[in-house]
């Protein structure tokens, strides 16, 4: 009994003295995962999806699934690489932000020539892997997002609010990657889709830029400029969303599904509308919130529609 009591209180002191390393190395490893924006590349993987979705010339029972895969892996490994790179050009201006002091990179917690590696080797692979296991004109659309945000968007930010705009184009690309995919060419209807996703993202963002202004503003980031801020507020959120309405709009062929579709499309703008009207007026950190989950609830409410007309348009 002794001796089991012992191996029992020697297991456990080993447990124990294993746990700070393992909770260490967990915490690694999140900080890293962290560095890739998962929850950016969540929305990223579904904007991929409906453009593949929506592009694919296949009826649904020969719906080409492996070539899906291939897609948003590649895809999903530009855009971590892309997020860990970014992450690592504004490490020193997110340490002056309260809302982004504590990702890993300003804090501490990760090596920043370790991000550096990590997003490198992410994106090129990524690039590489599109070329390879899809097509070179996917490559080419990703290499073409993280060029344009790295080195156009990222700088910009602190320089004009301008950026948003700019960061618009490549942040709408996405929805073209999953359409060239399944297609092999980008078309009228794929910048139709795209047209979707660049305008979603001003009143996506301006919703962000006015609950975060006094962070921005300290770390010396203009997405909102320093004179007539309200104005421009109004303006980069209100028409945008009036510009998804017209979208909604566009003929598209009278059949029942395609009927819904135009419906389900325009409520859902109406509703974006409102929501940025009311960031426009009442100017506040509560309508923007609304706005900001309006919109992240609009997006893929709207690709889900679009994709149910066309299954049911098919079959």
């Amino acid at each position: 009994m002794a001796t089991e009591s012992l191996l029992i209180i020697t297991a456990a002191e080993t447990t124990a003295d294993r746990q700070p390393w393992f909770a260490q190395w967990l915490a690694l490893v999140l900080d890293y995962w962290a560095l890739t924006k998962p929850e950016v590349n969540f929305l990223i993987v579904i904007c991929t999806f409906a453009g593949f979705y929506l592009g694919s010339p296949a009826y649904p029972e020969h719906f080409p699934l492996v070539r899906l895969i291939h897609t948003l892996l590649g895809t999903l490994l530009v855009a971590s690489g892309t997020a860990t790179l970014n992450q690592y050009i504004e490490r020193r201006f997110d340490a002056l932000m309260r809302r982004t002091a504590t990702r890993p990179l300003p804090a501490g917690r990760i090596n920043p020539r370790h991000a550096l590696a990590l997003g490198t080797v992410l994106a090129s692979g990524g690039a590489a892997y599109l070329a390879v296991a899809v097509s070179l004109l996917t490559s080419l659309l990703a290499i073409l997002t993280l060029m344009t945000y790295l080195f156009v968007y990222t700088p910009l930010k602190r320089k004009t609010s301008i950026c948003t705009l700019a960061g618009a184009f490549p942040g709408a690309i996405p929805p073209l990657i999953g359409w060239a995919a399944a297609s092999g060419t980008v078309g009228l209807q794929a910048l139709a889709v795209y047209a979707v996703l660049f305008l979603w993202q001003f009143p996506h963002f301006m919703a962000i830029a006015w609950m975060y202004r006094e962070d921005y503003a300290r770390a010396g980031y203009r997405v909102l400029p320093r004179e007539n801020q309200c104005r421009f507020l109004a303006w980069a959120t209100v028409l945008p969303t009036l510009g998804l309405v017209i979208l909604s709009l566009a003929p598209t062929p009278l059949t029942r599904s395609g009927l819904v579709c135009r419906i389900g499309v325009l409520l859902l703008s109406s509703a974006l509308v409102y929501f940025g009207v009311q960031l426009g007026l009442r100017r506040s950190a509560v309508a923007a919130r609304q706005l900001l989950l309006a919109s992240i609830v609009y997006l893929p409410l709207v690709f889900a529609v679009r994709m149910a007309a066309r299954f049911f348009s098919t079959t």
